[in-house]
């Protein structure tokens, strides 16, 4: 595996270097650019599998690099920012580890990028927002096309969305059902998290949608969305998603 090392203290970065090293020594460190200017040039004619992410460089938040040029690769933020700052960017990122890194959390994180080989896609006007404590723009509607007539969906008349048959669908309070040509995962980056959950692959649910929640065997929790899911088996909380939904609804 080739990965980048976006990191302005030369110490850190030779740290994080050696301890890769001895997690798997097939891994290259293809380089270790220090400041934004250093990393959009590399990033702009080189590629890399994986990338670590100091948040705070010399010149500026490393968020900046992402306006200037455009990354799919997967990102493991480490920084020296209190855990609970940085809560909220945990689902838009493969880890984040806080300084100084500990070599059994980097071979989590590590093996975390194995068992989650997809394409990552970071909202970085996002993380920029939270950093500066700007209340980051959610999407405010949806451009749906019914035959060859367009209607505008306000967010708030969304209950749920759901996939099926390789398909993304928005249904309304009203119980109508739209097709969207967007993945759950880009529908996650761009609606407030205070009102949708994704509670499995299959629905990112809106919290006034929630009619009940029922126990379920092993620690899970079915919910009845109203108006109800063609399938009432397809809207049972994953277990990796429990707590945190637990947490959301405690809000």
């Amino acid at each position: 595996m080739k990965v980048i090392i976006i990191e302005d203290e030369a110490i850190a970065a030779e740290r994080l270097e050696k301890q890769l090293k001895e997690i798997d020594p097939d891994i290259e460190v293809l380089a270790t650019p220090g400041s934004i200017k250093e990393s959009v040039k590399w990033l702009t004619t080189h590629s890399a599998d994986l990338i670590f992410l100091d948040i705070q460089l010399s010149d500026g938040l490393s968020f900046s690099i992402f306006d200037q040029v455009q990354v799919q690769t997967p990102i493991i933020l480490t920084t020296a920012y209190d855990q609970y700052a940085i809560k909220a960017f945990q689902l838009n990122s493969v880890a984040y580890l806080l300084k100084p890194i500990r070599k059994s959390e980097l071979m989590e994180s590590l093996q975390k990028l194995q068992s989650l080989r997809s394409a990552f896609s970071i909202n970085f006007d996002h993380l920029l927002s939270m950093m500066q404590g700007r209340q980051p723009a959610y999407r405010k509607h949806f451009l749906i096309q019914v035959g060859e007539k367009f209607r505008q969906v306000p967010t708030e008349e969304a209950a749920y969305f759901f996939a099926a048959h390789k398909a993304v669908f928005l249904r309304t309070f009203q119980g109508k059902t739209y097709p969207l040509d967007l993945t759950l995962e880009a529908l996650e980056q761009t609606l407030d998290p205070a009102r949708f959950f994704r509670i499995n692959r299959k629905y990112l649910v809106s919290m006034p949608a929630i009619d009940k929640m029922i126990a379920w065997s092993r620690s899970r929790i079915r919910i009845e969305l109203q108006p109800p899911a063609d399938d009432r088996h397809d809207t049972i909380v994953s277990i990796d998603r429990a707590k945190d939904f637990k947490d959301w609804m405690n809000k």
